[in-house]
């Protein structure tokens, strides 16, 4: 888990997502952890955004699509925040778990 300055947030984002093999993903979480995003890596070209937080959203979108949706997102998440929280998972599963709140 890395704290990354929410300016390079979507350069990082996107620099990890190429490592990664599906169905992995990275989730971003606020500093307290009570709103997430998590984008699952469903193929080389589709991506799967889960925004759980101001709102509860799933989104199917193509790697083109992906800056668009990330920025709008983080904006509506995040909006106050300097930093946030990267947790890089192998299994969609791990989302599920139960994170302690700050």
């Amino acid at each position: 888990m890395a704290l990354i300055n929410i300016d390079t947030v979507i350069q990082e984002t996107r620099r990890y997502l190429k490592k990664i093999i599906a169905p992995g993903g990275i989730e971003l979480l606020s500093y307290k952890r009570n709103r997430s995003i998590a984008i699952i890596k469903e193929n080389s070209d589709m991506y799967h955004i889960r925004e759980n937080g101001y709102e509860t959203e799933e989104v199917l979108v193509s790697a083109t699509q992906l800056n668009r949706e990330l920025k709008t997102r983080i904006g509506r998440e995040f909006p106050r925040s300097r930093k946030v929280r990267l947790i890089k998972f192998q299994d969609p599963v791990k989302l599920e778990r139960s994170r302690q709140k700050i």
